[in-house]
């Protein structure tokens, strides 16, 4: 748990980090070199969720022996089932990060949203 004093706005309690998958922490399924290193720095203050749709199915074996929760999300739509899974855990004690359209909801009902521009690009809905 980390709590963040953000200067003429408030204060954040962050327990929960939430991760989209691929275009954020992967490339075509691939885990970007490095990430596992920031993942483990990270899961020291942090509990650790990826939520993917896993599309390339590469997602389990590439974070194999990481301290991350992993989330398939099973039917779409994806934004939807990403703002419920933040809103279980309590929203306000969420950070996230994501790049795409479908990380839009979860990025505005988390306490900080990040968007991760990559070689991917990023949705303007996200951005925004």
């Amino acid at each position: 748990m980390l709590t963040l004093d953000i200067p003429g706005y408030k204060s954040l309690e962050i327990h929960h980090v939430l991760l989209d998958y691929n275009g954020t922490l992967a490339e075509d399924g691939e885990l970007l070199p490095g990430v596992d290193t920031m993942l483990m720095r990270l899961a020291k203050d942090f509990e650790l969720h990826v939520l993917t749709a896993d599309t390339f199915g590469r997602c389990k074996l590439a974070m194999d022996g990481l301290p991350v929760n992993i989330h398939i999300l099973k039917t779409p739509p994806e934004d939807e089932a990403k703002i419920l899974y933040a809103r279980d855990l309590g929203a306000k004690n969420c950070a996230c990060l994501g790049n795409g359209r479908n990380d839009r909801l979860m990025m505005a009902a988390c306490a900080l949203g990040i968007c991760v521009l990559g070689t991917e690009g990023a949705s303007v809905h996200a951005l925004n």
